[in-house]
């Protein structure tokens, strides 16, 4: 199959750099650009995009530096061939929008992270250049209200209310806003369905899973840290959960339905309809 490229949104207000990037990152992560395959020429891109030889440079090393590309001195730059490395949320989720039902499925402790990866395309629906007909997001997160492994006191790595309270706090303010964010596309009409559901479970989440449009899951560990947090006015020092940083690795039903990776998938998205069916509890943003 012939890679053909496409035209930029003309709309698009990012870097041209960027622009550039996230469409020849869309065109290889939806498998169009296959692993090993070289990308069109630095001149090709040039005529086609219409921009300077450095946009082009920047973009192709914003590429590598994401890993996907690969850059061979004298003869051109390439796909990566896929291993299990790091890969970023962001751009999927991104990606994901472009289609007419959007599903992602959240575990996890927060959901900080998918709450910053889904400002942009939630920015590109109100202003319409996205045009998902649904959007159906689950989370699943710990029940704060009964003790937990952790985050506990590091002094005798026992519960302390005051620091669930704390992670209760944490968890609503990103689980609302998203859930705010969403209602509102519904509302204005940007929409026709849009929907947050939010479930807990007694148990302790030592990682964190996100599964899109229920081809794409990423995975990561929440590593125990010592940390000094301020709960109710007071410093603790306590054993925490730290994810923010937290390295995702990525699965694809792309790989092909026999690879390892659709295999990961689809045990995810069986982990994750497992705890939501039968032991996850129906809640809300506020009542969390």
């Amino acid at each position: 199959m012939t890679f053909e490229l496409e035209p930029l949104d003309p709309d698009d207000d990012r870097p041209p750099y960027e622009q550039v990037a996230r469409s020849l990152g869309a065109a290889i992560r939806t498998r169009r650009l296959g692993p090993g395959e070289k990308l069109p020429s630095h001149a090709k891109l040039t005529e086609h995009y219409g921009f300077a030889r450095a946009t082009i440079q920047r973009a192709l090393r914003d590429l590598e530096d994401e890993g996907l590309v690969v850059s061979r001195k004298g003869s051109g730059v390439f796909v990566r061939h896929r291993t299990e490395r790091p890969a970023g949320l962001r751009p999927y989720v991104e990606q994901a929008f472009a289609s007419r039902n959007v599903t992602i499925d959240f575990a996890g402790f927060s959901s900080e992270t998918l709450h910053g990866a889904l400002q942009e395309p939630l920015d590109k629906i109100r202003t319409g250049r996205l045009t998902p007909t649904s959007i159906r997001v689950r989370i699943l997160v710990p029940d704060m209200s009964v003790p937990q492994a952790a985050p506990v006191r590091r002094e005798d790595c026992a519960d302390d209310p005051r620091l669930r309270a704390r992670m209760h706090d944490i968890m609503v303010g990103y689980t609302r806003s998203i859930t705010d964010s969403i209602s509102e596309l519904e509302h204005l009409g940007l929409v026709q369905e849009g929907q947050v559901s939010v479930r807990t479970h007694r148990s302790t989440q030592f990682f964190k899973l996100y599964i899109v449009n229920k081809e794409d899951a990423f995975f990561g560990y929440y590593p125990i840290r010592p940390n000094k947090v301020v709960a109710q006015g007071e410093a603790i020092e306590i054993y925490d959960l730290v994810g923010k940083d937290t390295i995702l690795f990525h699965h694809s039903l792309n790989d092909g339905a026999s690879s390892s990776g659709a295999q990961q998938v689809e045990q995810a998205q069986m982990w994750f309809d497992s705890v939501w069916e039968t032991i996850g509890r129906e809640t809300t943003a506020d009542a969390l």
